[in-house]
């Protein structure tokens, strides 16, 4: 990480000194914010900890809870959650700290005595080569303190404000704050009035905010019910540290779930079926009831749980709204969904909080272009348009997710191989988190130069690489220098001569078409809305000859002091050219988003595409 840019700085590199403004005076809600987010979840706390980056935008968030989660539900996180949180600084702690699912095994009913389960198979997790990092399970409430902590750490010392109900949401004809929210505090305190720019309800399934803009949950149940509980147990069952999915021959089926700390564990219990229109809050269930399902499941093993950490009971259910926001078509949206309040499924495939982090990753960065200036309010249209889209595969893969897991296992089938199995293995990148596609809009290129980097889908997340930093020779992962701040990598990848390098480095530099030029202030940072990045086939060794031009060593700052880490190499133990099928001789750009998405692939002299990319997102600046 970089720091000391304006002055020496001691103690904790990730701690900013705070804003004068940062100080509260009262516990009172201002009259007047920026982007006002509904909801401590995980949606709503990426998207806070994303604005905290953005000192200019008065960002507030509010809960109806009178203080953090200590005990969250969701625990699964897929390894495109993991390189998100790399983008906000804390994976390694992540994965210090959670279970982490290196192979998932298989348990049917054994041929020979059906009414007792054997061990059919087991699989790697996560394909090799899928992602730098792993699949991992922590307790949503560390997630939750985690992003609290990057808030915390801001300059503008971001803190929520606990024990606020929303009750009332208008939007009005005021041009500067039209969106009006009243408040009651659970407290009994008085009534709060906030005016906003924007609002962002992430304020669950029950959600308020969707109820006030007039959207509405559309989809079914699924007439099934099943239980869930976190249990400190002893048990002879041998996987009980493995990710498992366990299926009787007819007392049902079992989703389990190892979990961090080395001796808790979470069980997914398949109880009885619902009838029509029967909802399962109607049904005497009862945490012993779970406890003895999942022993007449796992025999002849048996579990004897010691410790009953949380249970509960819940019925499937795939629900989603139709658009994400209030948009009209005569005003650009003012309030936004998202997560749980604009999509719900069954949490056995471990996506719910991921797809509700990843919406409000797609959605942070567009708000700050816009109320910053630097984009058109239309962009963000797209929000709803690409994440709209993703929640929907998401109900799809659920749907029929869970019927694998709701089927029976099929004693005296010739196929040894369940089709869960199957299922689970054929979908393992949707469940990692890497297969979500945008497509292809002003946002997201066409396929005309895809051949020039063929390891890359434009439009698919960027996958990163090991490369060598020319500057001091540090190993590193190319995506690890991807903050999450907001801004736009252009990632420059040479040709072996160097020649399209150096003509696209002197046109970014001093072409008034430049997008560089274009979009970026002249009083600012010449890599503040654009980060220009090369990666060269060469090694760190033989780049040392070479005159990098200032673009590439750009003055930063109050001191105009160096910024070395522009230029890269291949790794010659693991080729970046050759895992990402660049051809070293024609080089390409690769232009990728602030959420970490790619955006375009284009061929290093095809400046008049390279600036309509960008101009398509950003305005144009009046230096």
């Amino acid at each position: 990480m970089q720091f000391h840019l304006n002055g020496y700085r001691v103690g904790d590199p990730d701690k900013h000194a705070p804003l004068a403004t940062a100080v509260k005076t009262d516990d009172r809600l201002p009259s007047e914010v920026d982007v006002l987010i509904v909801g401590c979840g995980p949606a709503g706390l990426t998207l806070a900890a994303q604005l905290a980056a953005f000192p200019s935008i008065n960002t507030r968030i509010v809960e109806s809870r009178t203080g953090p989660l200590d005990r969250g539900h969701a625990d699964g996180v897929s390894v495109r959650s993991m390189e998100m949180f790399q983008a906000f600084g804390f994976a390694e702690k992540v994965k210090r700290e959670a279970y982490w699912v290196n192979e998932t095994t298989f348990w049917r009913p054994n041929p020979e005595k059906p009414e007792q389960i054997i061990r059919s198979g087991r699989v790697k997790d996560v394909e090799d080569g899928l992602s730098e990092m792993p699949h991992v399970i922590l307790n949503q409430a560390r997630i939750h303190d985690m992003y609290l902590e990057v808030m915390r750490n801001s300059p503008s010392c971001m803190e929520p404000d606990y024990g606020r109900r929303l009750r009332t949401l208008q939007v009005n004809d005021d041009a500067q704050y039209p969106v009006h929210v009243e408040f009651e505090r659970v407290d009994g305190g008085p009534t709060e009035k906030v005016r906003a720019k924007y609002v962002v309800g992430c304020d669950g399934a029950r959600s308020t905010v969707r109820e006030q803009i007039g959207r509405e949950m559309i989809g079914d149940f699924a007439n099934q019910a099943w239980g869930v509980m976190d249990v400190l147990a002893v048990t002879d069952f041998p996987d009980i540290r493995y990710k498992s999915l366990i299926q009787s021959n007819s007392k049902g089926n079992i989703v389990l779930i190892p979990r961090e700390g080395g001796y808790l564990a979470r069980f997914y219990i398949e109880m009885e079926k619902l009838a029509p229109n029967e909802r399962v809050r109607n049904k005497e269930i009862t945490v012993d009831h779970l406890i003895k399902a999942a022993n007449q499941i796992l025999a002849p093993y048996t579990i004897d749980v010691k410790n009953v950490v949380w249970w509960s009971v819940y019925e499937i259910g795939q629900r989603l709204t139709d658009r994400f926001d209030d948009y009209d078509k005569s005003n650009s949206p003012r309030v936004f969904i998202a997560g749980d309040a604009c999509h719900t499924h069954s949490p056995k495939a471990g996506q719910g909080m991921n797809v509700s982090m990843g919406d409000a990753f797609n959605l942070g960065w567009k708000l700050a272009a816009v109320i910053e200036g630097r984009s058109s309010p239309k962009l963000l249209e797209s929000y709803s348009e690409e994440r709209q889209a993703v929640a929907q595969d998401l109900i799809n893969f659920d749907r029929e997710w869970t019927k694998m897991l709701t089927g029976r296992a099929g004693i005296g089938e010739s196929d040894t191989t369940p089709k869960f199995q199957n299922y689970f293995i054929e979908h393992g990148r949707y469940t990692a988190g890497t297969a979500v596609r945008y497509k292809i809009s002003a946002l997201t290129g066409d396929s005309k130069y895809q051949d020039l980097a063929s390891g890359w889908t434009i439009g698919m997340r960027f996958h990163s690489a090991p490369v060598v930093r020319q500057a001091d020779a540090k190993q590193m992962e190319l995506a690890h220098t991807i903050t999450a701040d907001g801004r736009y990598r252009l990632f420059a990848f040479a040709d072996a001569s160097g020649a399209r390098i150096e003509n696209l480095l002197g046109f970014l530099d001093n072409d008034t078409a430049s997008p560089i030029n274009q979009h970026t202030p002249s009083s600012f940072d010449r890599d503040s809305v654009i980060d220009l990045r090369a990666i060269y086939p060469q090694t760190h060794v033989d780049l040392t000859t070479v005159n990098f031009p200032e673009l590439l060593r750009p003055r930063k700052g109050i001191f105009g002091l160096i910024d070395y880490e522009k230029v890269f190499s291949a790794d010659p133990m693991h080729n970046i050219y050759e895992l990402r099928g660049i051809d070293q001789n024609a080089g390409c750009v690769v232009i990728v988003r602030p959420d970490q998405y790619v955006a375009d692939i284009i061929a290093l002299d095809d400046f008049e595409r390279i600036s309509a990319t960008f101009a398509k997102v950003f305005k144009t600046v009046h230096q």
